[in-house]
């Protein structure tokens, strides 16, 4: 089984990832994990990194060409922007799902996560997006605007966390189903 999360920051990725993980047994590989701890190793900011990152696309190719091994070994769910496009790109079977909320709703989640005023955030976040989706398209030709990849896509403004991994849950169960309750 391999179910891949993906949205835009603030909209509950992280929170409903896990909760398949732990419902499910199987490991939860978040591509921002793996990104943060490379501007860490690194010794930059986010911000730093994210700029390093428009000029030296080795960064993501590294990063990515570790999600697609997860990708195709499976059973796991896989947590990234990219997680669906590389899933896909693997030929592998996943249920990919896609996860938002309104702008404000996903700067307010930031802010309350890491002590900071929404505002501010807001076009912190707005900037990020632009920067992941002109690097994805130059590196990949992937567009994050696309969501037609995705199985199943869920607004994560009036649900609670454990309500959206219900949904996914019941969704995983129709899309591995084979008499076991896993396909492939």
């Amino acid at each position: 089984m391999l179910i891949t999360i993906s949205g835009t920051p603030g909209s509950g990725k992280t929170t409903v990832a896990r909760l398949l993980s732990q419902r499910l047994g199987l490991p939860h590989v978040y591509a921002g994990d793996l990104y943060r701890a490379e501007a860490e190793r690194r010794g930059l900011s986010l911000a730093a990194f994210n700029r390093l990152s428009e000029q030296d696309h080795s960064i993501d190719r590294q990063l990515d060409a570790r999600m697609a091994e997860y990708a195709r070994r499976g059973h796991v769910v896989l947590e990234g922007r990219l997680a669906a496009f590389i899933a896909r790109q693997e030929g592998a079977d996943a249920l990919k799902v896609w996860l938002t909320a309104g702008d404000e709703t996903r700067a307010r989640r930031v802010a309350e996560r890491e002590s900071g005023d929404w505002r501010k955030i807001l076009e912190d976040n707005r900037e990020r997006n632009q920067s992941d989706a002109n690097r994805y398209r130059d590196i990949y030709g992937f567009d994050l605007n696309d969501t037609s990849i995705y199985d199943l896509t869920l607004h994560s403004d009036e649900q609670s966390p454990a309500a959206l991994a219900e949904t996914i849950l019941a969704a995983a169960r129709e899309h591995f189903r084979d008499g076991d309750g896993e396909r492939g």
